[in-house]
């Protein structure tokens, strides 16, 4: 199969993958007494009729890329991270620990050491199991969903006790978040009167970074490659384990780094459920994407657009918004199955042999339609050859003549 046969078989397979998502969540519309095609339209369509609505689901795509950004580099080299959904909740929490305990800084100072510490404390959380792989074989995709329920009750606990606004003691509500963060923590508006903030633009400027660290640098090649074939790396002298840590250690940054963006930037506060499932649904990113930047980036976007088209569906169709779970649950299943399909080299093999001999025919006909043409043009130089070859016997008569001419 030759490199353009392969194009054309992987986009196949990728939209039967598509068609074969959306007719699961058609059924379970169907199942649950839901019109799809009303339901689809206006998840698809209703977010996109304003300008909150698009500044919403590119709010909403920030964490989503980050978060994606991050399962990129972990998946190429080798390791699954699971765990982003607690990475995120450490950088919420490491973000809103330097907010609130340094805000006489100014804002110059404070808002990268928010959004640095959130890094940082993703990072950390992240890299336990990287090492936890990396040293001692444990299998990440176990340490990555247990580091995520203890995330989750370190995180409940703060909310509820040492982070608790005071306000929420004395009015008596208790409602789990914590004080709001001093102006100087806040990420700007990029659209007054929206939430759309300057985290967007870190997050592509991130995203080209990305790239580059993974098809520019040495250190990029080596984790790939570690990823590609851990025991050709190791043979070629790459140490695996060490970049089995890096890349979970770069995960868990760019989790956490959404976790602090989403904090300073949109809700400018810790509050309960503040990661809404990017965690998760950065996952489902990333694999849409193709784990690549490029891909990443629109996946994010279109990701947004059904977050928050799933939100409208409860109030114009009476559709549970939890079924946007339901949709993301097929395309996992639909983009797993399509990378098997478009990686089997069996399977591409048995269509390459079957294209062959459908285009067979038509290239023989092709061949006896030139062969007429292949004929003249071969007889074409023969006749030229002939007609040529007396020219030297004409031009060696008059030297015979000339000596006859002297012997008399």
């Amino acid at each position: 199969m030759n490199k353009a046969t392969k194009t054309a078989y992987g986009a196949v397979v990728v939209v039967l993958a598509a068609l074969v998502a959306v007719a699961v969540s058609s059924l379970v519309l169907v199942a649950i007494g839901a019109n799809p095609l009303a339901t689809f339209k206006v998840i698809l369509t209703e977010p996109l009729k304003d300008l909150f609505g698009i500044t919403e689901i590119l709010v909403r795509s920030v964490p989503l890329i980050l978060v994606a950004l991050g399962i990129a580099i972990s998946f190429r080299s080798g390791i699954l991270n699971i765990g982003a959904e607690g990475q995120i909740q450490l950088g919420i929490i490491s973000a809103t620990l330097v907010a609130l305990f340094l805000p006489d800084l100014p804002k110059a100072l404070l808002l990268p050491l928010a959004l640095v510490a959130g890094a940082l404390g993703g990072a950390l959380w992240g890299g336990i199991a990287g090492a936890l792989k990396a040293r001692l074989g444990v299998n990440e995709i176990l340490s990555t969903v247990m580091l995520n329920y203890i995330a989750a009750q370190l995180y409940s606990f703060l909310l509820r006790g040492p982070l608790l606004d005071p306000a929420e003691i004395t009015m008596g509500s208790g409602t789990p978040q914590s004080m709001r963060f001093p102006k100087a923590a806040w990420l700007d508006r990029i659209i007054p009167g929206t939430r759309l903030h300057w985290g967007l633009a870190v997050a592509l400027a991130l995203a080209f970074l990305v790239w580059l660290l993974l098809w520019r640098t040495t250190i990029g090649f080596k984790m790939r490659a570690a990823g590609a074939e851990a025991k050709a790396a190791r043979y070629a002298g790459v140490k695996v384990e060490r970049y089995l840590l890096v890349a979970m250690l770069f995960a868990g940054g760019f989790a956490g780094l959404a976790g602090a963006i989403e904090a300073t930037g949109v809700h400018r506060r810790a509050i309960e459920g503040i990661s809404s499932g990017y965690g998760f649904s950065g996952i489902v990113v990333a694999l849409f994407g193709g784990l690549h930047p490029a891909g990443i980036v629109p996946a994010a976007a279109f990701f947004g657009l059904l977050l928050l088209g799933a939100d409208m569906t409860q109030r114009a169709v009476g559709v549970p918004a939890n079924m946007v779970l339901v949709l993301q649950g097929s395309i996992i299943l639909a983009i797993v199955s399509a990378r098997m399909l478009a990686n089997n080299p069996y399977l591409q093999d048995r269509v390459g042999r079957r294209l062959e001999r459908l285009l067979r025919p038509r290239r023989r006909a092709t061949e006896a339609d030139l062969a007429p043409e292949a004929a003249a043009s071969d007889a074409a130089p023969a006749n030229s050859a002939t007609s040529a070859t007396p020219a030297p016997a004409s031009a060696a008569a008059p030297a015979e003549t000339s000596d006859a001419e002297r012997g008399s």
